[in-house]
């Protein structure tokens, strides 16, 4: 009775699992062989499901387990411990997405090559040259279904997303998006810009702090510190595309649909 109970209370508290986070609370003295002995008593009744290799999701109770999803996001953090997520996943445990998206994305210091689940592809992302030793600017940690998960914040994300859009969705759905962040840590924006170190990274959220100025109550001297950095000749606001506006102020070429973004009482 005893394990049952302390099974169940692992389960409660471990919507999805790794094996080894298994074999620590529920076998510590018999390792893992006796840890994977009681899953197959729990796959087998179709309590648990495999997600991945050396992962399992809890079934809720009454769903049949070929008809249940494990959380995409709790799945990655169960494979990579030390995962933060990012671009249009971090848009969405920060509240922020403006349209759902079959995509998650996570930063980890061990890459490990692409997985499809249910799908939703999840994608495994070495962390940025520009922030070697810095894994934890701009991130904080949210709660999801009862785990706290470690997210790049609403600075990380939109420079992130800018230096990535196809990982943000598109640079409409990012925009869109990130005009809708409650804050915007300036100081913060400023010091991951300038890890970066890229002109056109620099003019693409000068452009956007530029039209939601009120927004985030971004000063003319922040705009002015941001110009500065802007690239010598005009550059596409997504690398690849072709056509557009230009923004003289920010030598930005940027798509005809966006130009004309900005804060409400601007469109």
């Amino acid at each position: 009775m005893q394990h049952k109970v302390k099974t169940r209370d692992f389960f409660a508290t471990h919507p999805v699992f790794s094996l080894d986070e298994a074999a620590r609370s529920l076998a510590p003295r018999r390792g893992r062989a006796a840890t994977l002995d009681r899953l197959k008593h729990h796959l087998k009744a179709g309590r648990i499901k495999v997600a991945a290799r050396g992962v399992y999701a809890l079934v809720p109770a009454g769903v049949p387990a070929g008809r249940f999803s494990p959380d995409p996001v709790l799945v990655a953090l169960a494979m990579r411990p030390d995962a933060v997520f990012s671009h249009h996943t971090a848009l969405e445990l920060l509240g922020a997405a403006h349209s759902a998206w079959r995509q998650c994305t996570v930063y980890t210091a061990r890459v490990h090559r692409p997985m499809a689940l249910n799908g939703t592809a999840i994608l495994f992302l070495a962390s940025p040259k520009g922030l070697t030793g810095k894994r934890a600017l701009g991130t904080r940690r949210v709660e999801r279904r009862g785990r706290l998960v470690e997210v790049t914040g609403p600075e990380r994300t939109l420079v992130d997303g800018f230096r990535r859009p196809a990982l943000a969705g598109g640079l409409e759905e990012l925009v869109t998006s990130a005009s809708g962040f409650a804050t915007m840590d300036l100081k913060l924006v400023e010091e991951v810009l300038r890890r970066y170190g890229a002109a056109n990274l620099w003019a693409a959220v000068g452009w956007f702090l530029d039209r939601f100025q009120k927004t985030f109550h971004v000063s003319e001297a922040v705009l002015k510190r941001l110009e500065r950095h802007r690239p010598q000749s005009p550059q596409y606001l997504e690398r690849g595309t072709r056509g557009g506006v230009l923004a003289h102020r920010w030598n930005l070429i940027v798509p005809e649909a966006l130009a004309g973004s900005g804060e409400p009482d601007e469109r």
